[in-house]
């Protein structure tokens, strides 16, 4: 029995499995063809080279993929809330240090003026007629105001008129201080009744009315007479432990009218300037204790 070469030939291919790679075409002698192994390995090496170049580029894609992914959520967020993702400030690397903190500290509120001038316990600054009506000059916006004659007693209801002797006894007055301003042949008298306590006060201008009037002070400084006789135009407040009054007039002996607005305005213009003295009296006492 004689064996022959049955079948197909078999072809060796190099990326197919189980090949069988030919020596030669002819005859095995046993010798490797060195020319087929080498094409071999150089399409091997070709086909990795393909491969490398197409992952590459495959990996590539997916990076920047993964980069714009991640400034999109960077980015993305409440614009008005600012960036949410970073961590705190002392834990970003390359920062400077985290901000010191301190302790809470609260200041005390602040001292209320009005606690001061409303009670003699506390009301305790130095008083006259020099430390309400400082000066001898007193400007209201383009008037010019001479100071005239002043005047300090404890017996309230001897320098005042109508209803108001009454009202300031019956109410505990203890102090009547009163200063004179000028302009021209305009005059005005301010008087401040002093109490223990704003309730006192509060209680004696309630009771007031327009026959509740403090008497004009003149002769002194040089102040003509005025309001003795004459009508004039008064006005009565309170402002803590204080009432406060004005009577303005003429010097004249002239009576005033509603068409006299110099006279109505210098009236309101010394009793504001009477209330913000009284107010500023309590301002310096609550600064003075607060330190």
């Amino acid at each position: 029995m004689s064996y022959g070469q049955g079948g197909p030939q078999s072809q060796w291919d190099p990326w197919k499995p189980h090949s069988q790679q030919p020596w030669n075409s002819g005859e095995d002698d046993g010798t490797p063809d060195w020319a087929a192994l080498a094409e071999a390995s150089e399409t091997r090496n070709k086909r990795r080279k393909l491969l490398f170049i197409a992952g590459g580029a495959l990996a590539a894609v997916a990076i920047g993929t993964a980069v714009a992914v991640a400034v999109v959520s960077a980015n993305g967020g409440d614009p008005e809330a600012g960036p949410s993702n970073l961590p705190a400030t002392a834990s970003i690397p390359g920062t400077a240090t985290a901000t010191p903190s301190f302790e809470p500290t609260s200041a005390p509120p602040p001292l209320n003026p009005a606690d001061f001038i409303s009670s003699a316990k506390k009301d305790t600054a130095p008083l006259g007629p020099d430390t309400l009506f400082p000066g001898k000059q007193l400007t209201l916006g383009d008037t010019v105001y001479t100071k005239g004659a002043t005047d300090d007693t404890s017996g309230c209801a001897s320098v005042v008129g109508g209803t108001l002797p009454g009202i300031l006894t019956n109410n505990g007055c203890t102090r009547l201080l009163r200063a004179t301003y000028t302009h021209g042949d305009v005059a005005v008298t301010v008087g401040v009744a002093v109490f223990d306590n704003a309730a006192q006060a509060g209680r004696a201008k309630a009771q007031t009315d327009d026959r509740s009037i403090v008497r004009s002070l003149f002769g002194k400084g040089g102040v003509k007479p005025f309001c003795d006789g004459a009508f004039c135009r008064s006005t009565r407040n309170a402002y803590g432990r204080y009432a406060y009054f004005t009577i303005s007039g003429f010097t004249t002996g002239k009576d005033v009218t509603k068409k006299d607005t110099d006279v109505f305005g210098a009236g309101n213009g010394l009793a504001q300037f009477t209330v913000n003295q009284i107010h500023r009296r309590g301002q310096e006492q609550a600064e003075a204790a607060a330190r």
